[in-house]
């Protein structure tokens, strides 16, 4: 029977230190990185029943269930419970905010042990294979050495396509919902203007707000603001809001009168508790640098894999249109992996994969059980 998840709890651990510091792709090393996670379920004594979720740009490592005392379920509730297609009747379901991030994981307000003050723009540049050594990392600690599944969206799709490329032999089967293999320059564009928002905001004070009590509140919320448009879609947003304004109708005004003006003033508004802007301009500026299949050694790499892939992308999604699903998925046939590639029907634009548009659930339910 399909149920919801009661009460869970984030979980943290120290996966690197100075005597095993992890050593990053750029050049860089920390030498200390702490790591929030959350797991749901229950690993099985063959310990061959592992499924990780990567999340998102903003997500964390708080998925699914309720923290006690909080309102908010999981972000991927919707997918992940007993009787879900993520079952945790069956599943060790494992969630990890991931490097670089500002929900418990070590990213550049996190105190560098060589100064004993937070890293601010010091804090090095990262790329995705830094995140998927974190990642392998949280593996290790738990005893669980062959995945069942890697599952994500968006950005947590990006990860799970890292993660095979750097170890073919791990997971057995990857689910890639709303990704791509290389930014559009219509993506870059858009998060180059949301980053100069950020540092261009008088708060922002070379990164170092928080020393000055300050918080770059105005830039980080015009970057969420039109980040937000590119996760939605025009038919999402002429249901929901039309062109109806605010009374009284006959006024005119330079400030949010239509009633989607006012659905993204609230957007960007309440990303401002739950996010911190280095960690978006970092994240972000990861995401414009991946470009795997431009570098010599994917191909061969992803020739010894044995994982299975499953790539789906929404007809509305218009920042990862189904465009460069194909690129991606044709690129693994033509080195001879398996791939389920579909693009469903939903009016949700790219938040389709944190919904539950028809067919969707149901698609990955059967990936996982075949």
């Amino acid at each position: 029977m399909t149920g919801a998840l009661g009460y869970v709890e984030t979980q943290r651990v120290v996966l690197a230190t100075e005597d095993d510091p992890l050593l990053l792709r750029g050049g860089g090393r920390l030498g200390h990185v702490e790591v929030a996670y959350e797991t749901y379920g229950e690993l099985t004594p063959a310990r061959d029943n592992a499924v990780f979720v990567c999340h998102a740009l903003t997500g964390d490592a708080h998925a699914a269930g309720l923290h006690l005392g909080a309102k908010r379920r999981g972000w991927w509730d919707n997918l992940i419970g007993p009787g879900k297609p993520l079952d945790t009747d069956r599943f060790f379901v494992v969630c990890a905010n991931l490097l670089g991030g500002c929900s418990g994981t070590t990213g550049p307000l996190s105190t560098d042990p060589a100064t004993g003050s937070p890293y601010f723009l010091d804090f090095p540049m990262l790329h995705m294979t830094d995140l998927v050594a974190v990642h392998r990392r949280l593996l290790a600690h738990l005893g669980v050495e062959r995945l069942h599944a890697a599952v994500g969206g968006s950005l947590g799709g990006m990860q799970v396509l890292q993660w095979v490329i750097d170890d073919p032999g791990q997971v057995e089967r990857a689910v890639l919902v709303a990704a791509t293999s290389r930014l559009s320059p219509e993506a870059i564009a858009f998060s180059s203007v949301a980053r100069e928002a950020i540092l261009g905001d008088p708060d922002f004070h070379d990164g170092r707000y928080a020393e000055h009590g300050t918080v770059p509140r105005h830039g980080l919320k015009v970057a969420r603001m039109m980040a937000h448009i590119t996760y939605v879609s025009d038919r999402a947003l002429e249901a929901k809001f039309g062109h109806r304004r605010r009374p009284p109708a006959d006024r005119w005004t330079l400030g949010p009168d239509y009633e989607v003006e006012h659905y993204l003033q609230h957007q960007g508004t309440s990303f401002l508790d739950r996010f911190d802007a280095l960690s978006y301009l970092y994240l972000s500026r990861l995401l414009d640098y991946f470009d795997p299949f431009s570098e010599p050694a994917t191909d061969d790499r992803l020739r010894s894999a044995v994982t299975r892939f499953q790539v789906t992308s929404f007809d509305s999604d218009w920042r990862f249109d189904t465009r460069q699903s194909v690129v991606l998925a044709d690129r693994l046939a033509g080195l001879g992996l398996e791939v389920d590639r579909a693009e469903l029907g939903s009016p949700y634009g790219h938040d389709s994969f944190l919904l539950e548009p028809p067919g969707y659930h149901d698609r990955i339910r059967g990936f996982l059980a075949s």
